[in-house]
């Protein structure tokens, strides 16, 4: 059992990662599965914080209250044997990794722990076939997309088999195919009595799954919901709520203003790492340009290393024939903007408003100003990038994209970490970025966003583009087809 009895917390001025929380009071009985949800920043992750032992001895910070795992204080048992009964899946999972290779990675805390060599083997075998990660035994982790190393985080979790397992958005970066995975594998610990608490803003695919939600605002719990009771919500008070949809075949697209349709050619367009097996391969095809393009996939199907190519990061790549004119690599450097899947690697400046700037080829604070009140940011204006939230520094890396005034922007998983607000300010500021002439590619898992502002769709399988369609009736049903693939029943009314 879980017992969070009245506690607050508040970050010091050298971690202040969120606002905190408020006088949490929380019991979790066993093999419950309990989802947190709420706003980015509201203090969900924090709360998962607690659970994992965190707070207090990583975090410094403000604490009063205290934390109780399977009768044990938290804050009084030293962090590694709360880790052996409580198991950690991070929002960025490269923050939990010791090696470069996947299989070693999975057996680390097995053998961290001194276990049998069979038993090793034995619950690496276990962990494939329950997590399905046939493709990704032997890989470097650096050659992997971010759903991949998502994958594999949860696996070097799952094979430890603890008694708790604390995951802090764990689908944010998995295909619709890995989300169902990513489900079963959360019905088979449910099924061995495991306790289970979600950090999400996905909810859809725990539908049916879920014991509980709790709904978080403002560093307090503003509702404790049975998943009955969260099922009666309509999706118009969820979404008042701050959430995301519970029910994929609910949504509906807007009607999209289809602007007169560009392409862009490109030229041998391949690409391979050192030594290894080419991974991309595209050999003359047109895309569209002057709209908003979702490039979608399945993870590990290209999508990643075809922006990175794109925005000329990579060499040895192909050329891009725009407008009549050929763009190499170099070129590519000073037309596009790319947004990565990790922002943490693209903040370097000592506030938010300096974060903007910097990106401009001259700087005007006044611009800078309108474009962070665009994605509801002006309050953070003066903070310190790393000191906000996983969805607020998302937030603030696509506002110095949109600063830089470049002629493509690219953005990968740019909604991964949004609540359901966030998510359509983006998709209102990437229309405002199109209707000025802006090429926007989106690399996305996200349904909503794709429903809300794309207007075509680039599909990737196997390192090859292998089908384009805008937006319309046909398309629709093309892109829904996709995301609602192999759904359980119980997430069908």
């Amino acid at each position: 059992m879980i017992k969070i009895d009245h506690v607050t917390f508040t970050y010091g001025e050298n971690n202040e990662h969120s606002a905190g929380i408020r006088d949490i009071d929380l019991t979790i009985e066993d093999g419950q599965v309990v989802v947190l949800c709420g706003e980015s920043g509201c203090g969900k992750t924090t709360l998962t914080r607690l659970i994992n032992g965190l707070i207090p001895h990583y975090y410094e910070g403000k604490m009063s209250g205290e934390t109780w795992v399977n009768g044990v204080k938290v804050s009084e048992q030293p962090l590694y044997d709360t880790a052996k009964i409580v198991g950690s899946v991070f929002q960025n999972p490269r923050s939990q990794f010791f090696n470069v290779d996947t299989t070693s990675e999975i057996t680390f805390g097995c053998e961290n722990l001194g276990m049998p060599k069979q038993e090793i083997k034995d619950r690496l075998q276990e962990t494939i076939q329950d997590l399905r990660l046939e493709k990704l035994i032997g890989r470097n982790i650096f050659h992997l997309s971010g759903g991949e190393k998502q994958k594999i985080a949860c696996a070097s979790v799952s094979i430890m088999k603890p008694d708790v397992f604390v995951m802090d958005e764990p689908s944010s970066n998995l295909d619709a195919a890995s989300i169902m995975d990513l489900r079963k594998t959360l019905a088979y610990w449910k099924e061995q009595g495991k306790t289970i608490v979600i950090s999400e803003h996905r909810l859809y695919y725990l539908r049916g799954l879920a014991d509980r939600f709790i709904y978080i605002k403002e560093g307090r719990i503003a509702q404790d919901y049975s998943a009955a009771e969260f099922e009666d919500l309509t999706e118009k008070q969820r979404a008042e709520m701050g959430l995301r949809t519970f029910a994929l075949e609910n949504l509906f697209t807007p009607e999209v203003q289809i602007q007169a349709k560009k392409a862009m050619e490109l030229r041998d367009f391949s690409f391979a790492y050192k030594h290894g097996p080419e991974i991309l391969h595209i050999r003359d095809c047109e895309i569209p340009s002057n709209r908003i393009v979702g490039i979608t996939g399945n993870n590990g199907a290209g999508k990643s290393t075809f922006s990175r190519c794109f925005c000329g990061l990579e060499k040895r790549c192909g050329k891009i024939i725009w407008d009549g004119k050929s763009y190499g690599p170099k070129d590519r450097l000073n037309a596009c903007y790319m947004v990565m899947q990790e922002v943490n690697h693209q903040l370097f400046t000592e506030t938010v408003l300096d974060e903007v700037m910097i990106s401009m080829k001259e700087e005007n604070e006044e611009e800078a100003v309108k474009i962070l009140g665009m994605l509801n940011l002006t309050a953070f204006k003066d903070r310190h990038p790393m000191s906000l939230s996983g969805g607020q520094k998302q937030r603030v890396a696509i506002a110095a994209a949109i600063a830089s005034r470049r002629s493509v922007l690219l953005f990968d998983e740019p909604t991964s970490g949004l609540d359901h607000k966030h998510m359509r300010e983006v998709a209102e500021v990437l229309r405002q970025v199109r209707d000025a002439g802006i090429t926007v590619y989106v690399i996305t898992h996200d349904l909503e966003l794709i429903l809300d502002c794309c207007t075509d769709i680039i599909h990737f399988e196997s390192g090859s583009i292998a089908d384009q369609y805008e937006m319309d009736a046909e398309g629709l049903d093309k892109i829904r087809a996709y995301f609602m693939q192999e759904r359980p029943a119980d997430q069908v009314k």
